[in-house]
């Protein structure tokens, strides 16, 4: 099968991870990178042996069939925008865009002009959460009742040198790290039906604690703590709690409550790990190995596969079926979690109006086949 020739927007430490990653599927080559700094531009395509562009180069280039959106979200629109005008499929880095108004404009520009936009993340296919999938499509634990998600932390000031944008709105625990978990609710339980939250930010601002700008303060602009209820359309009522605002806990990534028996998922940020079993009688226990490739460790004793979704949307232009990191489910993902923002900033309800299909699920076959 011919390989789709990809290009890269966006030169930052994101791009590292597609870059080396992308040789181990069989359908994607890199071509070439671009930035608005052609110095990073330069710099990344000397490290991975990739040609640098402008970005105004690379949207022209003829030999180039999918552009991935690298760039910081909240230029994610215009950028997948251009990309989409210029004739080129698109693949984003979640989350898709910061406003729902403008998910659905991509959604009809790339319908006008029969192009696909793919969007992180694509961790739902990993080994851990497909076989959670598989475990709940097989009825092993009955009907979901509920669930519960928390993504809770201390914030990113505490590592991170240049935090200032994760405090800012677009960004927050729920626009940053929410589409792992809403993602993967989607891809387990399907849509959600409507939302409430109450969202806070407990503190004005945040102290930078590491490189060259140690003990500068970042102001607070986004709510960072938020406790939110989700009503799923198949009636699965989901507890999830993001918060940066929290020194420690001990509440578990995912867990879902059936009629017989309860899963407990590993993070969604990661494709790998242990998913594990309880049932009435106190014992819980993992599930079976199952050999899914995508949760063979691969880098740094863990199972990092990102690019799979990239390459499973160039598969399925090949083989004209639809792709599973969609731009339906990304645009519902954001209904979601702007919805959320909403439902907090007004104490209330708020029903959702857009809704998805669950994406397929990927059997250990099917990601083999996307493997080089």
């Amino acid at each position: 099968m011919t390989q789709l020739r990809v290009g890269i927007i966006g030169c930052g430490n994101i791009s590292t991870t597609y870059l080396s990653l992308a040789p181990l599927f069989r359908l994607l080559r890199m071509v070439a990178v671009a930035d608005l700094n052609m110095d990073a531009a330069n710099f990344r395509a000397a490290q991975y042996g990739v040609r640098a562009e402008t970005v105004a180069d690379l949207l022209a280039a003829k030999d180039i069939d999918i552009i991935v959106n690298l760039t910081i979200p909240v230029v994610h629109f215009e950028v997948t925008r251009q990309i989409l005008q210029a004739g080129k499929h698109a693949y984003s880095e979640k989350p898709l865009v910061l406003d729902l108004s403008e998910a659905e404009e991509l959604r009809a520009l790339a319908a006008a002009r029969n192009l696909r936009v793919g969007v992180a993340p694509d961790t739902f296919l990993g080994a851990a959460h497909q076989q959670a999938r598989a475990a709940i499509d097989k009825g092993q634990i009955g009907n979901v009742i509920g669930g519960t998600c928390h993504v809770m932390d201390r914030g990113m000031e505490s590592w991170h040198p240049n935090p200032d944008f994760f405090y800012q709105p677009g960004a927050g625990p729920i626009l940053d790290i929410g589409p792992y978990y809403v993602t993967n609710l989607i891809q387990l339980l399907g849509p959600v039906k409507s939302v409430a939250s109450l969202a806070t930010a407990a503190f004005k601002e945040r102290l930078i604690g590491s490189g060259d700008r140690a003990g500068e303060k970042v102001p607070v602009a986004t709510p960072t703590n938020i406790h939110a209820l989700l009503q799923m359309a198949n009636g699965t009522t989901i507890t999830l709690g993001a918060s940066w605002d929290v020194q420690a806990h001990r509440h578990t990534h995912m867990e879902l409550y059936g009629e017989d028996a309860s899963l407990f998922l590993p993070d969604p940020n990661f494709f790998g790990g242990t998913v594990e079993i309880g049932t009435g009688d106190g014992s819980i226990k993992p599930l079976p190995d199952w050999n899914h490739p995508f949760g063979v460790n691969n880098q740094d004793d863990r199972a990092n596969y990102r690019c799979a979704g990239l390459a499973d949307m160039a598969t399925a232009i090949v083989e004209g079926r639809p792709h599973r990191c969609s731009i339906d489910l990304a645009v519902h993902a954001v209904d979601v979690m702007t919805s959320i923002l909403k439902a907090g900033e007004e104490r209330r309800f708020v029903d959702l109006t857009t809704t998805c299909e669950r994406p397929a699920a990927l059997s250990p076959d099917e990601a083999r086949a996307l493997l080089a």
